[in-house]
């Protein structure tokens, strides 16, 4: 048994049963009769969150305990883990902000998390691998010429170093993705951050050229994105609309 089959069926997991809880949510929001609702002990509603913390407890000390010959078990633990990981970050802003902000604006950073978690998962599935490292692993050091391994390494660092200034110009996807694909954190490092972002506080002066020109392409070109995609998220996890104040 490979680590894809493993990392397969924690994907299967994450996607299957952030689909279901969020069907699960969405009809207890619309108060349909037939459908359980939520799960209520005495004057408490104990949110996802709480079982997905535990499914992830066990799931992960169950994976270290099995024997490697154990082929199913060790599949069922994988897709434990991916229950567990879409029960807690479906409810991530939940953590962060420590209040229930599941149905306001603020709740969308679950769907977010959700989203960001099932793409680099797809991106490993694809067999991308951080940095290139495994690339490193593989060559042979009494063969390659330590020029070679040197180049490999510095390239590694490059990129690294691009991914954490897109990063910080507030290009969360574009420095994420940039750990898996080369050439995309450079894009992102180059070009203008974004208003808000810890570089731009850091190097964009109030009043000064560039933050106006940031401010300028978030509403023309980032905007018009961020709306498409809370579209299609809302199409998928319902409407965040509630003012913050509120509960679901």
């Amino acid at each position: 048994m490979t680590g894809s089959e493993r990392l397969l069926f924690f994907f299967i997991g994450l996607v299957t049963t952030f689909v279901f809880i969020r069907i699960s949510v969405r009809l207890i929001r619309a108060k349909v009769r037939w459908w359980p609702g939520n799960i209520v002990a005495g004057d408490t509603h104990v949110h996802h969150v709480v079982f997905g913390t535990v499914l992830l407890l066990l799931s992960s000390v169950t994976s270290l305990v099995i024997p490697d010959d154990m082929h199913g078990a060790r599949l069922a633990a994988a897709a434990g883990l991916g229950v567990g990981a879409a029960l807690v970050l479906d409810e991530f802003a939940l953590i962060l902000h420590l209040r229930d902000v599941y149905w306001t604006k603020a709740g969308r950073l679950s769907v977010d998390a959700v989203f960001l978690a099932v793409g680099l998962t797809g991106t490993f599935l694809l067999g991308a691998r951080p940095f290139g490292y495994d690339e490193v692993l593989q060559l042979n050091p009494e063969t390659t010429p330590a020029s070679t391994f040197t180049l490999r390494v510095i390239a590694i660092g490059v990129n690294l170093c691009f991914a954490i200034a897109a990063l910080l110009k507030g290009k969360i996807w574009t420095g994420l993705l940039g750990l898996l694909v080369p050439v995309v954190p450079a894009v992102g490092a180059v070009r203008l951050a974004r208003p808000g972002s810890p570089w731009a506080r850091w190097r964009y002066p109030e009043g000064s050229r560039k933050l106006s020109r940031a401010y300028r392409r978030e509403a023309r070109i980032r905007q018009p994105i961020i709306r498409a995609k809370i579209a299609v998220q809302e199409f998928i996890s319902g409407r965040h609309d509630l003012p913050d104040q509120d509960r679901p």
